[in-house]
């Protein structure tokens, strides 16, 4: 069973606006949750004192839930509280997450939810933004954007058309006639190269220092930030990378820079490869870590730097879980 929220308010109190407010939210609530009479089991609603005219529930009966058990209740007043305002939630047996409605005045009580924002989250190599990113996403029902696979993508491109990725002309020409898409597909990203899913292809560990340094050049920054600019200018994600907060995203809501140590780093990027079926020597990857960091830091365009006005999370000592939990209740405090 799962609780779906959702609140909405009215101009005045008349039966005309209340019946009118109530229909549309839940029928806002059911479509965004594929709700039918089957998977509903009960919906509950209150609304504030100044409500009196007429009953929520009744209005809920004549915009069609006649077969599922209703409950109403009005709300003590609450100093500074939204006036008028009519609150539902819904339990359902539905297997997909909640997606919580907020209309009309309502809007007020989730920005989080109901305005396009952007969380931008920055770190060196293996810090575990990507992992952190995605949990994140789903929690807060926002799509997340790893930028790092973009980048990947366009050393793959470079590798090949047998490009070196130190040569910025022959890489210019390559950025002219890229094909590069991100979309989503059951709530994962993928990655597209002239039509071909390379989102597997391009975590492969020879192409990581490959995208650590074509990163660095002028041409593939700028498109690449255009298309990612373009993306969360349309609707709320988490963007990862190096330089989120400082560059590509400046004037993002909420940022963090997420870190660790880089010997930490290093047993985290060999149990992942591990798991990916790649065995590689830690003492390899911790130089290649310390080599990457050395090279991100100290790039010419855009290089790894924390925004001064982003959180940092040292994660040496947490678990992902501690972390994802950490910037929720930051993100809740500005909310």
């Amino acid at each position: 069973m799962i609780a779906i929220r959702g609140a909405t308010t009215v101009d005045r109190d008349c039966p005309e606006q209340i019946k009118e407010c109530v229909k549309e939210l839940l029928l806002e609530l059911k479509d965004r949750n594929n709700l039918t009479s089957e998977n509903i089991i009960c919906i509950i609603l209150s609304s504030t004192s100044d409500i009196r005219s007429y009953y929520p529930a009744k209005a809920a009966r004549e915009a069609g839930f006649y077969s599922v058990p209703l409950f109403s209740t009005s709300e003590p007043d609450i100093d500074g509280g939204l006036k008028l305002c009519i609150r539902i939630m819904v339990l359902a047996e539905i297997s997909t997450s909640a997606n919580a409605v907020y209309l009309r005045g309502a809007t007020v009580l989730r920005k989080d939810i109901t305005q396009i924002y952007n969380i931008a989250l920055d770190g060196p190599a293996g810090s575990g933004k990507s992992t952190v990113s995605k949990i994140l996403g789903k929690k807060l029902n926002i799509l997340c954007l790893d930028t790092g696979a973009m980048y990947r993508a366009c050393a793959l491109k470079c590798m090949y058309e047998g490009v070196s990725v130190s040569d910025e002309t022959a890489v210019s020409f390559i950025m002219k006639n890229i094909n590069l898409e991100v979309k989503y597909e059951n709530g994962e990203q993928h990655t597209f190269l002239d039509g071909k899913d390379v989102s597997a292809d391009i975590r492969k560990p020879e192409i990581s220092m490959l995208a650590s340094t074509v990163s660095a050049l002028g041409c593939v920054r700028g498109k690449m930030v255009c298309l990612q600019r373009e993306i969360a200018a349309k609707t709320s994600c988490i963007l990862d990378g190096r330089d989120i907060g400082t560059n590509v995203l400046p004037n993002a809501k909420y940022k963090f820079y997420l870190t660790a140590s880089p010997e930490v780093r290093a047993k985290r990027r060999v149990e992942d490869n591990r798991q990916k079926g790649f065995v590689t020597p830690y003492d390899e990857i911790l130089k290649e870590i310390i080599e990457r960091d050395n090279q991100d830091k100290n790039r010419k365009i855009a290089p790894l730097l924390q925004a001064k006005d982003a959180i940092l999370i040292d994660s040496s000592q947490m678990t992902i879980d501690e972390v994802v939990s950490f910037i929720e209740n930051k993100i809740q405090e500005k909310i």
